[in-house]
């Protein structure tokens, strides 16, 4: 035989020559959720490992995170039901605990990026992503103006990058018009482009308790069945100003990343969401699966799918793995 593929595959050395594909710490972005008890740590009983966290909590996580090299951090509140309204109103309180943190973490570490999420259901008395009416409708274009509302605050705040999460058509465009017209020209957007009615998203809603009170999400997330659809949705973003594609979820729309990756120039953003972390978890912990080679086989699997960026719960392990020269 002239070619024998193996002879690229005989040694650990040779093998790491002709990798097409690498993870680094550079390509990850590490989602915290935020507690209103600045001492406060509670671990997410769905996802073993991660923790909600105060502020003074998170500022040593950040901290510890950056000298490993993961820059990026995705921070969600965690809001009290007592906080919570029809109409969101603490979402662009800039008093609030959200707000002022993210204010003490750029303030902190001025070198860290902070991307904050733009969608009501954090805040909603509903648990939906937009403003519901009395039949249980979701009303998009009476929502775009709360998530306006939203993003400003969080820009105000200090957020580097606004991650509209919400579904709502028409909403990259209005949040784009909104931050340029208050001169926040510079904040990016990274849009939830091709969010999925995902059944995977479980673990995340017990920690952020905002799982919607009736009904369900899928007049406004995407089928899990439909791929062109993604085409249609990534085009409106891109015309409305999008500086930043995410998918979601990650490992079972690795198609979805490619499409947009082969159809787009803008940065593509796949997150690996808590399901799919959970799962990993919970088969490593009963011994039915070696996490870590399996957490950088998915991580891989979805760079080599084409994403530019990941969001992952694995990233600070990963951080870590990799300094200890264990990845």
């Amino acid at each position: 035989m002239i070619t024998r593929p193996r002879r690229n595959r005989k040694s650990a050395a040779i093998r790491s020559l002709v990798e097409e594909t690498k993870v680094t710490t550079d390509d990850l972005i590490l989602p915290l959720f935020l507690l209103e008890d600045p001492k406060g740590k509670v671990e997410v009983k769905s996802m073993p490992g991660i923790y909600r966290l105060g502020i003074d909590q998170m500022l040593k996580e950040i901290e510890e995170c950056l000298s490993l090299g993961v820059k990026a951090f995705d921070i969600f509140p965690v809001v009290d039901e007592s906080h919570k309204d029809k109409y969101a109103t603490k979402s662009h309180d800039n008093s609030f605990f959200y707000q002022q943190a993210l204010k003490k973490v750029k303030e902190t570490f001025p070198e860290a990026c902070v991307m904050t999420d733009v969608a009501m259901d954090p805040y909603s008395s509903d648990g939906h992503d937009g403003l519901v009416d009395k039949d249980g409708k979701i009303l998009n274009d009476e929502t775009l103006d709360i998530l306006g509302k939203m993003a400003l605050s969080q820009a105000e705040s200090g957020a580097d990058i606004i991650g509209p999460s919400d579904m709502m058509d028409g909403r990259v465009g209005y949040i784009r018009d909104v931050l340029d017209a208050n001169g926040f020209t510079d904040v990016s957007i990274m849009s939830y482009t091709a969010k999925y009615a995902s059944a995977f998203y479980g673990p995340f809603r017990d920690a952020l308790d905002s799982a919607p009170k009736s009904g369900d999400k899928k007049t406004y997330q995407m089928n899990p069945a439909n791929q062109r659809e993604a085409l249609i949705e990534a085009d409106l973003d891109v015309q409305e100003g999008a500086d930043f594609l995410m998918v979601k979820p990650a490992l079972a729309y690795l198609d979805i990343i490619k499409l947009l990756k082969d159809s787009y120039d803008l940065p593509i953003a796949a997150y690996h969401v808590s399901g799919e972390y959970s799962m990993l978890i919970a088969a490593a912990q009963n011994g039915w699966l070696d996490k870590v080679p399996v957490m950088n086989e998915m991580l891989v699997s979805m760079k080599r799918a084409g994403a530019d960026i990941i969001l992952t719960y694995c990233a600070k392990e990963f951080a870590q793995l990799k300094k200890e020269g264990k990845l």
